[in-house]
């Protein structure tokens, strides 16, 4: 399974995600609902005294939910160092959080953490396949795994207009200018939403953000130089031939998909081998 025949391994954003983590490092009441809804299937109870990967962890704003929940200890992981900053700064007030310069394609774990999830992530990479072997491979065997993508579904105006655009020109400019350029599509984006345009879930949730907040989402839209809209179907294969069994879906906000599996508590040997 391949991104794209012209994406590598060592494709992405990294330093342009970092920049926007800089600009936008606040936690706000509203980036919990957030999280809420990208991580359907794990209820905050459930997070409490788990040993917990975040990985692609930006500002470090969904490790602090977990924390906030009870998980017994987290570990943030990103390669940009200004995004590590940030998550140094909001994960500050948890002794028990840690925030690592680590590849989510060269995860320094081996079957140590009970939940690992990457939120936003994966869809930036130039080898998803790769990326979430190495992120399977650093749950405990039994332990879940968690990712959240954008769908394909709901999207045929960003994948058909927008994407091509971000492609030739927004992800080429300088970072700072794409940042003063997203003011506009966010001005009209505003003006939109309040005259009632939108009628999918989705919108529904932008209704209740700030400008601020709004001209985030805009700017996280507009800077990558790989972003991936894929369906139900795909998200689910790369799941499964992760190794991950009892996989499920669930379509977040009308717009992308929030995938969980669990890792097999032996493997395929080890099965074997007891028969």
């Amino acid at each position: 399974m391949s991104a794209g025949p012209t994406e590598n391994i060592t494709s992405g954003s990294p330093d342009r995600f970092g920049y926007e983590w800089g600009r936008y490092s606040g936690i706000f009441p509203e980036y919990e609902e957030q999280f809420r809804r990208w991580t359907p299937h794990i209820t905050p109870a459930e997070w409490r005294d788990k040993i917990v990967l975040d990985v692609g962890c930006g500002m470090g704003r969904n490790s602090y939910w977990t924390l906030q929940y009870g998980a017994r200890s987290c570990v943030a992981i990103d390669v940009d160092r200004n995004s590590l900053h940030s998550a140094k700064r909001t994960l500050a007030p948890f002794p028990n959080a840690e925030v690592r310069e680590m590849s989510a394609y060269e995860i320094g774990f081996t079957d140590h953490f009970d939940i690992v999830f990457s939120i936003g992530v994966i869809h930036h990479l130039g080898n998803p396949a790769a990326a979430m072997r190495n992120i399977v491979k650093a749950a405990k065997p039994g332990g879940r795994v968690l990712i959240w993508v954008y769908g394909r579904e709901n999207n045929d105006w960003i994948v058909t207009i927008f994407n091509p655009l971000r492609k030739a020109l927004f992800s080429r400019l300088p970072i700072g200018m794409v940042h003063h350029l997203s003011l506009y599509p966010t001005a009209l984006l505003w003006l939109g939403l309040r005259l009632g345009v939108g009628r999918i879930e989705y919108f529904n949730l932008l209704r209740k953000m700030t400008f601020s907040h709004l001209r985030s989402i805009v700017f996280d839209q507009m800077l990558p130089k790989i972003a991936h809209y894929w369906p139900r179907e795909f998200v689910e294969r790369l799941m499964r031939e992760a190794g991950l069994q009892n996989v499920e879906l669930s379509w977040v906000n009308q717009v992308s998909w929030s995938a969980i599996g669990t890792k097999p508590s032996t493997t395929p040997r080890e099965n074997a081998a007891a028969l």
